[in-house]
This record gives C-alpha cells, sequence and structure tokens, in this order.
C-alpha cells in the first residue's frame, strides 16, 4: 500500500490528521468526541482497532479534546511533550509517550521528526512523518515561521499547512480586540501571506501535495487562501487540496 494521508476536519471546533503507510496508521492530534471521531473515521474506511497511536501537537482543546477517552478505550498509545500532557484535562491513559519536543523516534514502521513551533501552548511541537523515503508534514497553530522550521519541512513530499487568516479580515471579524490580538501574534496563527511566503522555502521538486489547513470560518475564505497560495505556486505541477472543518480530506496517495 502506497503511503496516504487524511484529515477527519480542521478548525478551531476541531482537528486530527491521518497517517497511514499501510503497516503504521497514526492520528495527529484528536479534537472530537468520541462520537463524532468513530463517524469521521468510518468516513475513511477505518476503525479504531485500526489505530496504531495518537500524536499530540499541543494541549489546546481543538486538539486534545477526544485523546483521552479515544485512547482509554481502545487502548491506543499516546505521545506528546511533557509540557503538552495535563493530567486533569486529558486523564489517565493507558500507554502514555512522553517526548522532549524536537525529539525524534519511532512508532512501528514510522520516523517521526517533532518540530518546535511557537505558538501559545506549553511545549507546542507539530511533526514530520517518514516511511518508504516518504515525507508528510503537519504545520498548523504556529504565530511566525522559524528558521528551525524551514529547515525541518522544506523536503516534504506532501504539506498539510496552516492558512488560518486573512490579516484584513481578521481586523474587521467579530473577534474582541484581544483576541485578534492573540492570533495575529509570534505566537498565534499563520495568516495566508506568511504560510504563502513559507511556501518559498519548500523544494518543489520534492513536493507534490499542498492541503491549505486550519482555515479560520470567520476570518478568512477559501478563495483567499487558495488564491495567495496558487500566486506563489505559479508553474508548480503539484496539488492543492483543502482541509475543512466539516469532513477534512479524504485519502491522497503520496509516490516518489
Amino acid at each position: 500500500m502506497p503511503v496516504r494521508f487524511a484529515s477527519l476536519g480542521s478548525g478551531s471546533k476541531g482537528n486530527s490528521a491521518v497517517f497511514d503507510d499501510g503497516v503504521t496508521r497514526l492520528l495527529i492530534d484528536l479534537g472530537f468526541s468520541l462520537k463524532e471521531t468513530l463517524a469521521r473515521l468510518s468516513r475513511l474506511r477505518l476503525s479504531p482497532e485500526n489505530i496504531d497511536g495518537i500524536l499530540v501537537t499541543h494541549e489546546h482543546a481543538d486538539h486534545v479534546h477526544g485523546v483521552g477517552v479515544f485512547a482509554r478505550k481502545y487502548h491506543i498509545p499516546v505521545f506528546l511533550t511533557h509540557g503538552s500532557y495535563n493530567s486533569k484535562q486529558i486523564g489517565d491513559i493507558p500507554v502514555l509517550k512522553k517526548i522532549n519536543c524536537g525529539q525524534n523516534f519511532e512508532v512501528g514502521s514510522v520516523e517521526v521528526q517533532s518540530v518546535p513551533v511557537p505558538h501559545d501552548a506549553k511545549e507546542p511541537c507539530q511533526y514530520v512523518l517518514t516511511s518508504q523515503n516518504i515525507s508528510v508534514g503537519v504545520l498548523t497553530d504556529l504565530g511566525h515561521i522559524t528558521q528551525h522550521v524551514k529547515a525541518s519541512y522544506r523536503n516534504c513530499d506532501a504539506l498539510l499547512l496552516e492558512f488560518n487568516h486573512d490579516l484584513e479580515m481578521l481586523r474587521n471579524g467579530p473577534y474582541s480586540d484581544l483576541l485578534k490580538r492573540r492570533i495575529s501574534s509570534d505566537f498565534g496563527h499563520l495568516n495566508n501571506l506568511q504560510a504563502s511566503e513559507f511556501l518559498r522555502n519548500l523544494d518543489l521538486d520534492c513536493l507534490k501535495h499542498l492541503v491549505i489547513s486550519h482555515l479560520s470560518e470567520k476570518n478568512n475564505s477559501l478563495n483567499l487562501a487558495r488564491a495567495v497560495a496558487s500566486k506563489e505556486l505559479e508553474g508548480w505541477d503539484g496539488l492543492i487540496s483543502v482541509a475543512d472543518q466539516k469532513s477534512g480530506f479524504d485519502w491522497i496517495n503520496v509516490a516518489i
């Protein structure tokens, strides 16, 4: 089976992505209730028994709401940084693997690189997953792009990248001034221009799939995000997809 990835949903109401190399299947975050998780897994033709582990990026509810109950019910190992673990929030986990931010490790047949990112959480990280010489990067929930992030994601074959907000829509939108400052800060979320400029750093000969992710429903539009990404990637022959809040996206196969 080729390396493939999908999403259960992406946005402020819940996030989860799936990586599958035919041997090991991993969830990256799980921000949905158990009932919603089972329904969304079913859409991808998966059951809980197919999942070999959950990688947690940080402790915000839209990323961990469903982690504890799912891990306990189905005895799924959970990997997260020491700072991201909060026993009162997640509860006891049968198989808990605490990692250091920036640590590389293996889960089954998958090599996992945890990448420190600037976000308003205790010890946030994002992930690059590699199997069969194919790398899939997940990069959301960060306020700016560091040099280490650039180096870590440069050679991805596929990338889920945050296009959270359009600056003008955020400034003129319904959020409070405090929340607007938080989102647009260096420890908030990437805006369309930041995300599109980051694309200049990537090796486009490697990159085959870009997924626009963590799109704000109130402070962005798909047309705006896609337009800035397409402009930056003019002449690139890869595929641009979108992870939305309601349905995420179906399986994407990645070939070298």
